[in-house]
């Protein structure tokens, strides 16, 4: 008897890394489809030049299902440099890594972040993004 290497219950990637990307500094946090909840990791500190080394680094390490990149907007949702960068970011991940890619609009996310006392904004902006995401999942 052959034993099926993804059981039927099974549905969609099952762990995540997200991004807050930034021109200096970009958020990192893990997570899981299980608890839906995200944990952060440290921060990277890089430039374009650097970065996506790093970000390949954090992939191998994790070995995640897929990503989670926060696309940011204005208030009233138009996009903005930062929105097109982040796209860019977005679209450069899926080239390198060949994984699923998911933008999620990040509004508010640094400020809540920063309200919310955190050491790194940063990274914990990364974690609010990617909890988001996982409360959007279907629950399996």
């Amino acid at each position: 008897m052959k034993l099926d290497a993804s059981p039927s219950w099974v549905v969609g990637p099952q762990t995540f890394l997200a991004f807050d990307f930034g021109l200096k500094r970009t958020g990192v946090a893990s997570g899981n489809r299980l608890t839906r909840t995200a944990t952060a990791q440290p921060t990277i500190v890089a430039t374009a030049n650097t970065r996506l080394q790093a970000v390949a680094l954090r992939i191998k390490e994790w070995q995640p299902d897929a990503l989670v990149v926060g696309v940011p907007y204005h208030p009233d949702g138009a996009a903005h440099e930062n929105t097109a960068r982040a796209k860019k970011f977005a679209r450069q991940l899926r080239a390198l890594s060949a994984l699923p890619v998911y933008e999620v609009d990040e509004r508010y996310s640094t400020t809540e972040a920063i309200a919310s006392g955190a050491k790194d904004a940063d990274a914990a902006s990364a974690c609010i993004i990617l909890e988001q995401f996982l409360r959007s999942l279907p629950h399996e």
